[in-house]
């Protein structure tokens, strides 16, 4: 009998081990049956539009509509763009499971393919504003689709292409500009240092001048001195712009900027360059970026960008711009379109988290409110809809923003300069730190779904946390705004005439003056709000331009005065910014006729405003705004919500973003979480 027993145990177990082993087929959907299982429910068989989308996307979009159509769908067929399908849906994302390396090199090969298909005809050949505007809304799109894409292209088109179309001359175009739109060299731009970002003019990089040659030698003379995080150095890239200083005759004639050749035509690195990789990032390891020491790299004479100054053969300086203030400025004025595209793509960016979290919530439901009743729709909780659509608000004016900046790039004259510069500046602050902060409240709104790498949103913090950085840390380019505002402030004081220019023609009419009780009639008024706005802004340029003299009187000098002003100075650049945003919405919504699109822009308009000088501390603590006024502020901005609640799915899938570079928990999340998915 213990035999036996032995036995039977024995058998026993070899069966249980051989269940363990072997995989039977099985059906799994025999326990998915139950009746009271959640079913998705598409947020179009429930809501209703209320305005043409179509036209709101017009709207918003502004401009190359059909080519930015155009792109989406060339990116949606090709193979390269990695192209899935969940839920019953096609989803194009880069698959961010890859090692770097092979990121690196599948970025590459998106480049090339949409080369192929003349995705960057013109770029740098074509001329005018047409021909810009369609190079932007092809950038847009593309960064819609992956923002390692668009920065690798950036690099190349806009910073070294840029460089040499608007800091060369013809000599420099005639040699470089086709053969960088059709790819048959690499650029990347070499400016920033280990020991210097923000502040170009103290890069430690020096060139001299050989006469004997007719050569320019390059040298790294300290660690501090490597060029560092240089976009397509690591990997691909085999010449770039190197900004320098420049000695002549033992005198430093300041940062110049030169074309030299890093790699031969196989990728080989060339003699007297080291070159090394920066190394995994928390986003956009789609780029190669890399850093560069240069050991008496010599160059043509011909290779300096000599549109501001020159170099003759013999070593004389050349240049009509005496000052060395201003010909640093010449220098970088043509700079500024890496602030236009980072600015812009924020905003695409925090408009893909939107659409994703407010779609996800308009079909995603939690808790009862009876019992055994039915389960309810995420955004009609109230808290809800105070997560997301004011941020929605902001971000259709701050596209609105985006567009102004854009027309004002394309238009540019040397009398716009300075107004380009300082808007650029606020905006390209102002619109990424916007982006992370939606990004991180969409992604909390998904809850554990907005963990997912596919669902993008988590995803995307990363890839974008970069952009509070590169072209400007956004507190510097700040800074830069209140100090040019300040410039202005004290011209206009000193010669005793008006102010105009950057919208401050406010300044010259009379104090506004706020209501000690406002309605709900006046908290909607574009007048209050405008008038809000200007007196923010008037009165922390009085209190800055105040406490600067204080400081100079008490004998600190100007620059250390302002540094002591860093508060005031925060201050102003964001009252700036916001006023400026605001009225950018105002001139858009002025050419959309009476009806149901103008009404739900007011609604948009009036959440931006408000929630302006909501979440502005400077509101109360300068006394623009009383307690029980700010009360009823915060009362407003929730009664927006609620009346802009059923006009949430029309204004995302106003976006011009299609489904397919949106995520599978924008959808039938469900089916896209199934077994039968799962198996695919």
């Amino acid at each position: 009998m213990a035999q036996e027993s032995s036995i039977n145990t024995a058998s026993r177990r070899t069966r249980i081990l051989n269940n363990h082993l072997v995989q039977y087929p099985s059906k799994p959907t025999s326990c998915l049956q139950s009746n009271s299982c959640l079913s998705y429910t598409p947020p179009e068989s429930t809501e209703s539009f209320g305005f043409d989308i179509k036209e709101m996307r017009k709207i918003v979009d502004f401009h190359n509509l059909e080519d930015r159509d155009w792109l989406f769908g060339v990116i949606k067929q090709g193979r390269v763009f990695n192209g899935k399908e969940r839920g019953g849906r096609l989803f194009v994302s880069p698959d961010y499971n890859q090692k770097m390396e092979q990121q690196r090199e599948m970025t590459m090969k998106r480049i090339e393919y949409l080369l192929e298909r003349g995705a960057f005809d013109g770029w740098l050949t074509k001329k005018g504003v047409e021909a810009e505007l369609k190079k932007l809304s092809l950038l847009e799109v593309i960064q819609i689709f992956d923002h390692s894409l668009s920065v690798k292209i950036g690099v190349h088109f806009f910073l070294w292409g840029g460089a040499i179309q608007f800091m060369g001359t013809k000599r420099h175009h005639d040699k470089w500009l086709r053969d960088t739109e059709t790819y048959a060299m690499k650029g990347c731009f070499s400016m920033t240092e280990l020991g210097h970002g923000s502040n170009v003019r103290g890069i430690e990089t020096v060139t001299t001048y050989d006469s004997k040659t007719g050569e320019f030698v390059i040298n790294t003379p300290c660690e501090s001195a490597q060029k560092y995080w240089i976009g397509g150095a690591a990997n691909h890239a085999t010449h770039t712009i190197v900004f320098s200083q420049l000695k002549i005759n033992g005198v430093n004639e300041g940062v110049h900027a030169f074309i030299a050749q890093i790699r031969d035509v196989n990728g080989n690195i060339l003699p007297n360059i080291c070159i090394a990789d920066c190394g995994h990032k928390i986003g956009l390891n789609g780029v190669d970026n890399g850093r560069i020491w240069f050991d008496n790299l010599r160059i043509p004479r011909e290779n300096l960008l000599n549109l501001v100054a020159d170099v003759s053969p013999d070593g004389q300086y050349l240049s009509a711009i005496k000052d060395p203030d201003q010909r640093f400025a010449a220098f970088l004025a043509p700079l500024t379109s890496g602030r236009v595209t980072i600015a812009t793509s924020a905003i695409y960016s925090s408009k893909i988290g939107l659409a994703i979290a407010i779609r996800y919530a308009l079909s995603r439901r939690a808790f009862s409110m009876t019992p055994n009743g039915p389960e309810v729709l995420l955004l009609d909780y109230p808290s809800h809809q105070r997560r997301l659509l004011p941020l929605l608000a902001k971000s259709y004016a701050m596209s609105f923003g985006g567009n102004y900046l854009k027309m004002l790039y394309v238009n540019r004259t040397p009398e716009s300069a300075k107004t380009l510069h300082v808007v650029s500046s606020a905006f390209k602050a102002i619109f990424t730190w916007h982006n992370m902060r939606t990004l991180q409240e969409c992604r909390e709104a998904c809850g554990g779904q907005g963990l997912k790498t596919e669902n993008r949103v988590g995803h995307m913090k990363g890839e974008f946390d970069v952009q509070s950085t590169f072209e400007g840390d956004n507190n510097v380019l700040m800074q830069q705004v209140s100090k040019a505002l300040l410039s202005e402030y004290v011209a206009a004081k000193k010669k005793n005439k008006p102010f105009k220019g950057l919208g401050l023609e406010h300044m010259n009419g009379p104090v506004p003056v706020i209501q000690s009780n406002l309605t709900s009639t006046t908290l909607r008024s574009s007048q209050f709000q405008m008038n809000a706005h200007c007196l923010r802004e008037r009165d922390l340029l009085n209190r800055f331009a105040a406490e600067i003299s204080l400081y100079q009187s008490n004998g600190e000098s100007k620059e250390r005065a302002f540094i002591l002003s860093y508060q005031l100075a925060e201050d102003l650049g964001r009252a700036f910014s916001d006023r400026a945003i605001l009225q950018t919405f105002l001139d858009t919504e002025s050419n959309v006729s009476a009806g149901p699109l103008k009404n739900v822009l007011g609604l948009l308009r009036s959440m931006y405003a408000l929630i302006c000088l909501e979440e502005d501390a400077a509101f109360l603590r300068y006394g623009y705004l009383s307690t029980d006024n700010a009360a009823a502020v915060r009362k407003e901005v929730t009664k927006l919500c609620r009346e802009l609640r059923p006009h949430a799915l029309a204004l995302v899938s106003s976006l011009g973003i299609p489904d397919a570079f949106l995520s599978p928990i924008a959808f039938n999340w469900i089916d896209a979480n199934s077994w039968s998915s799962a198996q695919q």
